[in-house]
Order: structure tokens, then C-alpha cells, then sequence
């Protein structure tokens, strides 16, 4: 199995894990999140550049992307087409 290196923090930093993309990506992920979200406790973490503190089990759940309706753009803004 191979590793991929991967963009971390701000860009400047990397990360290396295995090709598996399901280890960091998607619903698999997802229930690894909540299940470290839920043993966490009242365990404290950094937000907002490391100015402000709060337990991580405050943290809201992530909400789906709602459904997009309208016009989209491509290129400068010189072409839209509504979306169906």
C-alpha cells in the first residue's frame, strides 16, 4: 500500500497516510469523526487561530449542503445557464 502526502494546517504543513481514501474521506470518515467527537468528553480544543477555547462535545453537528436553485456562472461571469 502506498502513502500520499497531504496538505495540512495552512499548506505549509503536510501529513503522510495511507492510499486507502476511505480512511480520510467520506462516510467512513464521517463515523470515525463522531465516534471521536463522542469520547472526547469535556476535553478542550482550540478555534478561531487559537483564540478562543471550547469542549469539543459543544461543537454542532454538520449540516448537509442545501440544494442549490438559480443561475450559475462559468468563466469571468460572461455565460449563466439556470440550473434544473
Amino acid at each position: 500500500m502506498a502513502r500520499i502526502r497531504i496538505r495540512a494546517g495552512r499548506g505549509k504543513g503536510f501529513i503522510w497516510v495511507d492510499s486507502d481514501a476511505s480512511k480520510w474521506t467520506g462516510d467512513q470518515f464521517k463515523e470515525i469523526q463522531a465516534a471521536r467527537k463522542a469520547s472526547a468528553g469535556n476535553r478542550m480544543v482550540s478555534s478561531g487561530r487559537g483564540t478562543s477555547r471550547r469542549k469539543l462535545s459543544d461543537t454542532p453537528e454538520p449540516r448537509t449542503r442545501p440544494e442549490y436553485k438559480g443561475t450559475i456562472t462559468s468563466g469571468r461571469g460572461t455565460d449563466s445557464k439556470k440550473k434544473k
